[in-house]
C-alpha cells in the first residue's frame, strides 16, 4: 500500500476519489503535460487514468502514487515505478508541479523525497529518470541531486530525445 511522505512542507498521500479535478487539471495543462509522457492527452484519457490509478494500481500494488499537497491544497503528481521503457530495467520517479507552485524549490524537495524513498524503503540500488532532453530545469535539478546522464533514447517519431539518469545508493 502506498504510504504517506512528508518532506519540510509537503504532504504525499494516496489519490482519493475527490481528487479528480485536481488531476485532470494537472495533466490537462500543456505547460506541465508537454514534459510528460506522450504529452497532454484528452480530459476522458486523463480521467481513465486516474480511474485506474484507484481501480487498478492501489490494489494491486502495483506502484507508488501520490497526490502531492502543500499546506493542504493539490500542488502535484506524484510516482515510482517500473519503468515501462522497454530500454530501461529498473524503477524511476515521475513528478509533476502545478504551475503556481512551480520556483519554490518544491520540485527539488520531491525528487530529494522520492529519490531517498527509492532507495531506502524499495531498497533500490539505482532510481532512475527518463526526462525530455529540451526540459533544462528538470535535467539541472537532477543533476543537482545526484542523478548522472546516462544516455539519450532518440524517440522512435524522429522528435526530441529522452534523457536517462541515473542515482545510484551511496
Amino acid at each position: 500500500m502506498t504510504p504517506d511522505l512528508r518532506t519540510e512542507r509537503l504532504t504525499l498521500s494516496p489519490y482519493v476519489p475527490a481528487d479528480e479535478d485536481d488531476f485532470v487539471a494537472l495533466f490537462q495543462d500543456t505547460r506541465v503535460s508537454r514534459w510528460m509522457g506522450d504529452g497532454t492527452q484528452s480530459e476522458a484519457a486523463d480521467r481513465a487514468l486516474f480511474g485506474r490509478v484507484l481501480t487498478d494500481v492501489y490494489p494491486t500494488n502495483r506502484f507508488d502514487v501520490w497526490a502531492v499537497r502543500q499546506a493542504g491544497r493539490y500542488a502535484g503528481h506524484a510516482e515510482i515505478k517500473p519503468s515501462p521503457e522497454t530500454w530501461l530495467d529498473g524503477h524511476e520517479l515521475v513528478y509533476a508541479l502545478a504551475p503556481a507552485v512551480q520556483g519554490q524549490g518544491l520540485g527539488r524537495e520531491l525528487a530529494v523525497a522520492l529519490t531517498a524513498y527509492g532507495h531506502d524503503t524499495l531498497g533500490l540500488a539505482e532510481v532512475h529518470a527518463t526526462v525530455d532532453a529540451r526540459n533544462t530545469p528538470s535535467l539541472a535539478l537532477l543533476a543537482r541531486l545526484g542523478y548522472v546522464h546516462v544516455r539519450d533514447v532518440p524517440e522512435e517519431d524522429g522528435g526530441a530525445a529522452t534523457s536517462l539518469l541515473t542515482h545510484r545508493r551511496r
